[in-house]
């Protein structure tokens, strides 16, 4: 027999009231006599029978009603709960490749999250005013005060971020889903305070698909630093792919097929009105895999990269400038904790044609003069540029407040003969902060950082110095269900 509290005690309360009404009955039909129990009709004997009968059912639903309760008591019933979304921790967190299960009683569950955060600094030099508030080597001047004058003060909020996450069990496995959005233009928008998706993105067992961090990527390698870009060596895109992950858990891999892209330099070239008709063809989609070991000490992630570029000459004259190039790359990733309160943030990145995939860089295709001497129809050629790069940085919790990053990344190309002397050669980025957390969910703080440019033939070099202060709000709410 199943039952509620509710209708338990509506129960017991009508018995009772039943229970009642017979005693007063008995009460009034034997007032002022004295009981023969040897002279009772046979109707008061059904009656007390049934009375005994609905003493023995009250006692029942009073033990189910206890036993109920008690069930409670152990396993709560499922209410609007409290989740802390803070970025970063306010102590030292525990190792964020570690799974987590969020969800132990499989129930399904709906979190809004985001952050409210100002950015506020000072530019001692110059870089290009689209991206006033970040430091990027690659848009840093490529010959003397090209984006003049020094000195800028800036202020801005583009870094908040608003996001949904949901997560259902299902018989296939968990089915999980991500939307979410920050306010840092970019491309045609860049310099402006507008919405740009971020994640759009569901997965339901070993199967992934929509707008993710690509899986050439490592985000944990990403250190508690406070400037919006970060390190320019490592490997930091969001793209369009599906995924497919065989195996999960402190072991884990990850292959995918990603949204192809690239970008080229026309170099010296690039005002022959010879390449106005070449245009860029990709016909296949990227192949992205990883492979993560976790353990106590931290992880290590190997990932790899392998695309195809071609481009296509639609010019009906006497050259033919169309070809394609070969993208391929390794990317060495890994966090390893020195103690309770340290952890070190390492990357090594190399390969060819694989620019678009890291978190600053130029083309990923140059021009080459054509070694193959002697062939009118293509005079030059285009080439992948090869690059390598690598991060290091050191995340230190000095206690529950307070909080230290400090680290230091490169980035080095291989530039083509026919690149123009001005080319991007060689990026520099460094930083370092002193955080504080005076309540749950809040986060101030000031941060230096350095950025150099150094161009490929001309001997050029450009700096960028900069403080930032910011000020951050978390917010998030869970709904279990």
């Amino acid at each position: 027999m199943r039952t509620n509290n509710r209708s338990g005690w509506r129960t017991i309360a009508g018995l009772t009231l039943l229970l009642t009404a017979l005693g007063l009955f008995q009460s009034s039909s034997t007032l002022g006599q004295t009981p023969e129990p040897a002279k009772q009709t046979p109707e008061v004997q059904q009656l007390k029978e049934r009375l005994q009968q609905l003493e023995q059912t009250v006692l029942e639903l009073k033990g189910q009603i206890n036993a109920i309760e008690e069930a409670k008591k152990k396993n709560p019933a499922p209410t609007i709960v409290e989740a802390v979304y803070s970025e970063p921790a306010l102590a030292p967190p525990a190792e964020p490749d570690k799974p987590q299960n969020n969800n132990p009683k499989g129930e399904s569950t709906f979190q809004v999250y985001g952050f409210a955060m100002l950015d506020a600094g000072y530019q001692f030099k110059q870089n290009d005013p689209d991206w006033f508030d970040v430091v990027r080597p690659t848009k840093l001047p490529s010959f003397p005060n090209e984006f003049a004058p020094n000195g800028n003060t800036y202020f801005g909020v583009r870094q908040s971020r608003l996001g949904v996450k949901s997560s259902t069990p299902t018989k296939y496995g968990e089915l999980k889903t991500q939307f979410e959005f920050e306010l840092f233009g970019t491309g045609a928008q860049a310099g402006q305070t507008i919405f740009r998706l971020r994640h759009a993105y569901g997965e339901l067992g070993q199967f992934g698909a929509g707008q993710q961090n690509t899986v050439f990527m490592d985000g944990d390698v990403f250190p508690n630093t406070i400037e919006y870009w970060g390190p320019n060596g490592m490997v930091l895109f969001r793209n369009v792919q599906f995924r497919w992950m065989p195996l999960k858990g402190r072991n884990a891999v990850t292959i995918a097929l990603e949204r192809p892209g690239a970008s080229a330099d026309q170099g010296r070239f690039e005002d022959r009105i010879e390449l106005v008709g070449v245009r860029p063809h990709f016909n296949l989609p990227d192949l992205t895999g990883n492979v993560r070991w976790t353990r106590d000490w931290g992880h290590f992630q190997v990932a790899g990269l392998l695309k195809r570029m071609a481009w296509i000459d639609n010019n009906d004259d006497e050259f033919d400038l169309g070809g394609s190039a070969v993208g391929a790359g390794l990317n060495l990733t890994s966090a390893l904790k020195f103690g309770e309160n340290d952890t070190g943030k390492f990357a090594f990145v190399f390969g060819q044609g694989i620019q678009n995939y890291m978190n600053d860089a130029d083309v990923d295709v140059g021009i080459e003069l054509n070694p193959a001497a002697g062939d009118p129809r293509r005079p030059i050629v285009g080439k992948a540029l090869g690059m390598w790069s690598f991060i290091a940085y050191l995340d230190h919790y000095w206690n529950k407040r307070w909080s230290t990053s400090v680290g230091y990344s490169m980035m080095d190309v291989d530039n083509s003969n026919g690149q123009a002397a001005d080319a991007y050669r060689r990026g520099h980025y460094a930083s370092g902060n002193l955080l504080y957390y005076p309540w749950e969910n809040v986060l101030m703080g000031g941060e230096f950082i350095w950025g150099r440019r150094e161009n490929f033939l001309d001997g050029f070099k450009s700096d960028d110095f900069r403080i930032q202060f910011s000020f951050k709000y978390n917010f998030s709410k869970t709904f279990t269900f």
